[in-house]
């Protein structure tokens, strides 16, 4: 696919010469609502509903881990290789011991150099692939996975699906958790979900055992790099951590002693938003400093801060003193990290779920996703309160739809068990998904943004396509906007050098393709332009109809009207000039900007019903040979001062053509009818 669309309608747009107008397209990620009938439901509770033989407990004690525990072989140590304070100095696998392990060494030295050839472009990607072909031989896990890699995207390697399969699934025995993805995700768009569900369960479970203890999880915000057609540019703006212009201006309102820039910046620091490193040492200072002058708000943070150990020794008596506070100050989830407290017995005299269970209805109460959650929890496993299943499963659904990833983990397993909900495995490996896709590895996601911004191009298409093979959509259509926008740029690799025009165009079709399947419209509606056009697959209408079809499913105006622009001309779908207006006027119903050229399309469609077997018919058909000629002119001709007046002109032409037509026919249908034969013949 070329890096600059020209779909069927433009084809009309340039018919009448006027711009080359392109549709704008949603391709934000849709939030996921979970609607749940009562077919689902059991009918009644039965004696093997029994939660408590599922192994992960929610009010377990917590304890910190390090990231190469929770997510053996990643590359943090390459992009961020100052690790954060450990709270336990007694931890068996501390971050230095990893970086003197020289098996792990000699594994990041590979990394490393598969990073450099990529952003360098120095040919030496086929001897980086060699020595990860040799580590790899020598069962490393690590190395296999990185081999896996390069056969799955015919990087240095022919691509060979098979080989890639059976490296990642070496790897994921060994417990590479990238591995696990990859062959998860395999299985899943293979809808083997029996095999996949227990895949995404295991790696699920790891994610929510990052989770921050009363708060979401840690914050990877997935930007898309793209808009539809052009870079996303408000985004990528907003991502530019502490050199973006915004938080400078926040930094300094902070320093001058306004207490609400002091709490943003915080959260930035806390969370790891807008492309700021998260750093809990920061985010105390400023939380600190933002109570100091009254910010209510920091108060809760600084009590959340104190009974997770982040960035500072434990404290869940003083973490207790701070939730008070907040909930004081009507703070309402505040209620939800006290109440934690009472369930555990953490700062406080003694465990009293009554207190505990108040606090949690009373977060709920005002629309607390955590207190719903929490609440969820107790009624499951009978904590405090008679078990209740069905109960318990409401509440996570209302969890689930606010927001609240560990909702969708239990429901994920209540519909892998069968316990509270009917079993349904697709269900459940999709929820579980969800869910292992905000585990420690989607860090990968910072450092692709990080990489774009700083223009190393070829390092972050690497890393997105590295993600785009763990199943990450927004990766998949990053990576594939990446080799359309950049082409030769995009330091895309293929079997022997720099990819060839047409290993560009079927790598990017494969991606689109994959991030159609989880339901990107834009990508949808990019497959059926590579079909209709032929570009880095055969030529094929009804492909095409049927991938338009799909973007047109999820309310997609510019599929709507490349549909009406086919039934128009009967390419892949019967010629029907209704149909063809049907559509049309569908894209304008849903996309208001979709008027010029829907009003010029409705033009084309009245020639070709009023002036058939005419030159102007001809005219129109003839068109999409001459597209390519016509697009420069409109670019370098039609659009200079003065030409305006001319192009004016034209249209005012078909106006009037219209205009005169319409009259003929109403004048028509309002004169008496001719005479009868014999009708003046006197009687």
């Amino acid at each position: 696919m070329q890096s600059r669309r020209k779909p069927p309608y433009s084809v009309v747009i340039s018919t009448f010469l006027l711009s080359s107008f392109l549709l704008s397209t949603t391709v934000t990620s849709r939030p996921f609502v979970l609607i749940l009938s009562q077919d689902d439901l059991k009918d009644s509770s039965s004696s093997d509903d029994d939660p408590s033989t599922t192994d992960w407990d929610d009010f377990a004690d917590s304890q910190t881990r390090s990231e190469h525990s929770l997510n053996p072989g990643s590359w943090r140590p390459i992009f961020e290789p100052e690790p954060e304070p450990e709270p336990d100095p007694t931890e068996s696998d501390s971050q230095s011991e990893l970086i003197t392990n020289p098996r792990l060494e000699e594994y990041y030295s590979l990394v490393r150099k598969l990073l450099s050839a990529v952003s360098d472009g120095d040919g030496d990607m086929n001897d980086v692939a060699l020595e990860i072909e040799s580590v790899a031989g020598s069962g490393d896990p690590h190395a296999q996975s990185l081999l896996g890699f390069l056969y799955s995207t015919g990087m240095a390697r022919a691509r060979d699906g098979a080989k890639a399969f059976m490296y990642h699934s070496f790897a994921a025995d060994d417990g590479n958790t990238q591995s696990k993805l990859a062959r998860a995700y395999t299985y899943y768009r293979q809808e083997l979900y029996e095999k996949a569900v227990v895949l995404y369960a295991e790696l699920a479970e790891t994610a929510v055992n990052s989770f921050l203890i009363s708060k979401d999880s840690p914050v990877i915000e997935p930007v898309r790099i793209h808009n539809g057609a052009e870079e996303n540019k408000d985004a990528l703006r907003k991502s530019k951590g502490e050199d973006d212009e915004d938080f400078l201006i926040l930094e300094y309102q902070a320093q001058k002693g306004n207490a609400v820039a002091m709490y943003k910046i915080g959260i930035f620091y806390y969370f790891g938003l807008r492309g700021v490193r998260r750093d809990h040492a920061k985010a105390l200072s400023w939380f600190s400093k933002a109570v100091d002058k009254g910010e209510p708000r920091s108060m809760e943070l600084l009590g959340e801060i104190y009974a997770r150990g982040a960035g500072v020794k434990r404290n869940y008596t003083k973490a207790l003193e701070w939730l008070t506070l907040a909930s004081k100050q009507q703070l309402y989830s505040a209620y939800n990290g006290m109440g934690y407290l009472y369930v555990k017995g953490y700062g406080v005299e003694q465990k009293n779920y009554t207190k505990a269970k108040e606090y949690f209805e009373k977060a709920a109460d005002n629309e607390e996703a955590g207190g719903h959650y929490n609440l969820g929890v107790m009624y499951l496993k009978g904590i405090g309160v008679k078990k209740d299943v069905k109960l318990a499963c409401k509440y996570f659904i209302i969890a689930a739809n606010n927001g609240q990833p560990k909702a969708f983990y239990q429901l994920a397993k209540m519909f892998h068990t069968g316990i509270g909900l009917k079993k349904n495995l697709p269900m459940a490996t999709s929820l579980y998904k969800l869910v292992a896709e905000r585990g420690p590895w989607s860090s990968l996601s910072r450092w692709a943004l990080e990489s774009y911004l700083k223009g190393e191009i070829g390092k972050a298409f690497l890393l997105y396509s590295r993600m785009a093979e763990l199943g990450y959509e927004v990766a998949q259509s990053n990576a594939a906007w990446i080799l359309d926008k950049y082409g030769e740029s995009s330091m895309c690799v293929g079997e022997s050098g720099l990819c060839t025009d047409s290993e560009r165009h079927q790598r990017a079709h494969s991606l689109w393709w994959q991030a159609s399947e989880q339901g990107n419209e834009h990508a949808a509606l990019l497959i059926g332009d590579a079909y209709y056009y032929g570009r880095g697959t055969e030529r094929d209408y009804d492909r095409a109809a049927d991938a338009y079809m799909h973007a047109k499913s999820q309310s997609n105006a510019q599929a709507m009207f490349n549909l009406g622009y086919m039934h128009e001309h009967g390419q892949g779908l019967p010629l029907d000039l209704h149909l063809a207006k049907r559509y049309y006027d569908q894209a304008l119903e849903i996309d208001p900007a979709a008027k010029l050229p829907v009003m010029l399309a409705l033009a084309s469609l009245w020639i070709r019903t009023n002036y058939a077997d005419t030159f102007l018919v001809d005219f129109i058909d003839s068109l999409p040979s001459v597209y390519p000629k016509a697009d420069e002119w409109i670019k370098n001709v039609a659009m200079e001062e003065g030409n305006a007046t001319i192009l004016t002109l034209f249209v005012c032409l078909l106006t009037v053509l219209y205009l005169r037509e319409r009259h003929r026919r109403q004048a028509a249908a309002a004169a008496p009818p001719p005479p009868l034969p014999g009708d003046n013949i006197a009687n």
